[in-house]
C-alpha cells in the first residue's frame, strides 16, 4: 500500500479525471457514451495507479509499446483480471465512440459503470486512499441464473453500493 501523502501530482489528476468521467458516465441517457465514458474512467484510474506505481527502465533495443492493461497487469498483478477485462472492452468502446448504435446494449453499458467504479475504487485502496467507496445503486435489476428462477448471487453480491 502506498503513502497517500508522497504519490506523484499526476496520480491525484488521473484520479480526479477518473471520477469525473464516472460521473458523466452515470449522467449520461445514451448507452454508447455511457459505456465509453465508464471505460475511459477505468483507464484514467489505471493511469494514476500506473503514475504512483511504475518505474522507468533504462532503454534497450526497441520493444513494442505496451497499453495500460499490459502494464497494469505488469506493475500490479493483484489486478490482471481486471485488466484483462477493461482491454477485453476497449474494442466496444472504440464502437461507441464512434458513433455505432449496435456497439452496446443498456445492460451492458449499466454494467460497465458498476465495474469501472468498483475499479476506481480498488485502485484508490491500493494507493492507500480511502476515500472512494463503491457508491451507484443498481441501474438495472439482477437477472435470473437461468434454470434457477432465483437471482444471480454474483450480480448482487458485486453490487455497487
Amino acid at each position: 500500500m502506498e503513502n497517500p501523502h508522497v504519490l506523484p501530482a499526476t496520480t491525484h489528476s488521473y484520479l480526479a479525471r477518473s471520477a469525473e468521467s464516472l460521473s458523466e458516465a452515470v449522467g449520461a441517457t445514451e448507452a454508447t457514451t455511457r459505456y465509453a465514458c465508464a471505460h475511459v474512467s477505468a483507464l484514467r484510474a489505471a493511469a494514476a495507479l500506473l503514475a504512483a506505481k511504475a518505474r522507468p527502465v533504462a532503454p534497450t533495443r526497441r520493444k513494442p509499446q505496451k497499453n495500460a492493461w499490459v502494464l497494469l497487469a505488469e506493475v500490479a498483478p493483484e489486478l490482471s483480471e481486471w485488466a484483462g477485462f477493461f482491454a477485453a472492452g476497449a474494442g466496444k468502446r472504440a464502437a461507441a465512440e464512434a458513433g455505432s448504435r449496435r456497439a452496446v446494449t443498456d445492460r451492458e453499458a449499466d454494467d460497465l459503470v458498476r465495474d469501472a467504479d468498483r475499479f476506481l475504487a480498488v485502485v484508490e485502496q491500493s494507493l492507500g486512499l480511502a476515500a472512494h467507496a463503491p457508491t451507484l445503486p443498481y441501474l438495472v435489476p439482477p437477472i435470473a441464473a437461468p434454470g434457477t428462477g432465483g437471482t444471480v448471487t454474483a450480480l448482487r453480491d458485486r453490487r455497487v453500493g
